[in-house]
């Protein structure tokens, strides 16, 4: 009987500790800005958009777009040429996950194609293409 007793005591100081800190940590919650809004986070903290950063994109540059019956299609071969609607010297098309983003011009880099900006859409075209 006197180790129930005992042990019941202990219980009931270990929940009066226990309320204490759950105050303090109620009271200083309540003091720190929440860093889910942006406009509450303490200034000098990491832009929260950062956990974007890593996701990857498929970039790729358009030289240009034909049209083919599948009857032409069939016909290619090694050596065939197929004429695309795109002019030579005219801007390459830059796309982001297939969106239109930039446009430049082809360069050489190290023996590998790259492509110079010369143009960058603007941030309402972009929008414009969503719709």
């Amino acid at each position: 009987m006197a180790k129930v007793e005992e042990n019941q005591k202990m219980a009931e100081g270990t929940e009066q500790n226990q309320e204490p800190q759950q105050e303090n940590a109620k009271s200083q919650a309540a003091k720190e800005p929440s860093p889910k809004t942006p406009e509450k986070a303490p200034k000098g903290k990491a832009n929260h958009f950062e956990f974007i950063l890593d996701i990857p994109l498929e970039v790729s540059v358009e030289l240009g777009r034909t049209r083919m019956i599948i009857n032409d299609l069939l016909q290619l071969g090694q050596g065939s040429v197929i004429e695309l609607t795109k002019l030579a010297g005219e801007p390459m098309e830059i796309l982001v996950n297939q969106k239109l983003i930039a446009r430049g011009e082809v360069v050489v880099v190290n023996e590998k194609f790259g492509v110079r900006l010369t143009d960058i859409i603007s941030p309402m075209e972009r929008v414009e293409q969503l719709r």
